[in-house]
């Protein structure tokens, strides 16, 4: 090879390097953009003398955040994040918006939505010594089953205060949409066949009718004195059996407070299953053929929708690669069968996973 050729070789590599470099780190600007968002926070507030507009926005700030940590946080650790001042939450937020604000009547009434920087919130989580959950929304078969201890005998479904009363007690913070059974025949001669036996009964002749993987069998055993609640907790094949105890209800606000409870419970059952150790940061270096631009893309939306990734930049760019180095909070078999669920493969050699 002459030297003229060579000197010319050379410039185009710096060059394709140099517009690599722009490209990809350009675009991995982009990583990481999904935030934690909270919709529709509604304030109504007195349009009088003290209104002040700012400290409406700022109440729906604080309110924002505590629906965010009501998804993300069980609640046994709630106490741990409680005293975070308006000013910290405010360095939490990415962005805000104001979808609806009007005055009518003397009211001032405003629906924000707020985003949140997950980065962000989850530092601030692992400092509290908190694991997070991501924050992921379940359908879930739920079968409620009163049974008067007194009486020896079973309430079901619109002839239950339970049942009735549990889809009104909805929370838009609850991470479980509840289907309730229909008010099949066959379905409760089989739960009424079954009374001496319900504890150890499977239902699965009433839950394979509604095409859901998870449910919730809940039996309230009610006495005059307490209700025990006996609940088996099928999430992602994996079952549960959870007791609950309760003073018996006499009123309308105590049987509510009783459903609240329970579904904060549950709430807290699969936050457990989707809980994310932040204290596991597995560092991994990730390298692609540089020419291979459909298989950098993908990658890089792969690691925006991989929660368990907390850092990701480019480390270095050579004549063959692009080298990714990312902090992933989990095990190397939970990144690998990350990756294979998006429909790629990766390969370790020399200390480096190679994206295929």
């Amino acid at each position: 090879m002459n030297l003229k050729l060579y000197i010319i070789q050379k410039y185009v590599y710096l060059f394709l390097l140099l517009f690599s470099l722009s490209y990809f780190f350009l675009s991995t600007n982009n990583a990481f953009s999904k935030n934690l968002k909270i919709e529709n926070i509604e304030i109504t507030k007195k349009f009088d003398q003290k209104f002040n507009r700012d400290k409406v926005i700022d109440e729906g700030f604080n309110l924002a955040f505590k629906e965010l940590i009501f998804m993300l946080v069980q609640s046994q650790d709630h106490s741990k994040i409680k005293n975070i001042t308006l000013e910290s939450i405010k360095i939490l937020i990415e962005n805000f918006s104001i979808k609806e604000e009007k005055f009518l009547n003397n009211i001032y009434y405003v629906s924000l939505d707020v985003e949140f920087s997950k980065r962000k919130i989850f530092s601030l989580l692992e400092k509290k010594n908190v694991f997070p959950a991501l924050p992921k929304r379940k359908k879930v078969m739920f079968v409620p089953i009163l049974i008067d201890e007194e009486k020896n005998d079973i309430v079901l479904f619109s002839e239950s205060e339970i049942y009735n009363n549990w889809i009104r007690n909805n929370d838009k913070k609850d991470l479980l949409e509840y289907i309730l059974p229909n008010e099949d025949l066959e379905d409760i001669n089989i739960i009424k066949e079954n009374y001496s036996d319900l504890e150890d009964y499977d239902f699965n002749d009433i839950i394979k009718k509604y095409s859901l993987k998870s449910y919730i069998i809940s039996l309230f055993y009610k006495n005059s004195k307490k209700v025990r609640v006996l609940s088996k907790v099928n999430f992602n094949n994996r079952l549960i059996l959870d007791n609950q105890y309760f003073e018996n209800y006499k009123s309308e606000d105590e049987l509510n407070n009783l459903i609240k409870v329970t579904k904060i419970r549950f709430n807290d059952l699969w936050k457990k299953e989707n809980q994310i150790n932040t204290s596991i940061k597995l560092p991994l270096i990730i390298g692609i053929d540089l020419n291979d631009h459909k298989k950098i893309k993908d990658f890089e939306k792969i690691i925006d929708e991989l929660d368990l990734v907390s850092s990701f930049s480019i480390s270095k760019i050579d004549d063959k690669k692009i080298y990714y180095t990312l902090i992933y909070n989990g095990t190397p078999k939970a990144f690998i069968n990350n990756i294979e669920n998006f429909g790629h493969k990766v390969d370790f050699k020399n200390k480096i996973w190679n994206l295929r």
